[in-house]
């Protein structure tokens, strides 16, 4: 005779899995915030420029943004990992810096 299987165990298994996934996810959208140096700008301004990316039609924009954004990917994956440690080291003196270099605040 066959087992029966256990439904509400499964569910419970599969909202926990769907929870770590979210969690993940909110961690690596963090992440990237700060790889990209957007950090420096508020709550205000970020949630702003992410509207105007997500109501943004024209194809043209976004396969730039697109490009640009496999460009940044790209290098950060050719760095050594002894340079990304000594970013990492480095960080709190450089966030100031970093503002400047993402202060293509009108491209969106």
């Amino acid at each position: 005779m066959r087992k029966p299987r256990d439904y509400d165990a499964e569910l419970k298994g599969l909202e926990q899995k769907a929870k770590e996934l979210k969690t993940r996810k909110v961690q690596q959208l963090g992440e990237l915030v700060i790889a990209t140096g957007a950090d420096g700008f508020s709550a205000e301004e970020l949630a702003g420029a992410l509207i105007v990316l997500a109501e943004t039609t024209d194809t043209g924009k976004k396969e730039a943004w697109s490009k640009r954004g496999a460009a940044f990917f790209q290098r950060r994956s050719r760095r050594p990992a002894k340079a990304t440690n000594r970013n990492a080291k480095n960080a709190p003196a450089q966030s100031g810096g970093g503002q400047p270099g993402s202060g293509d605040k009108g491209a969106a």
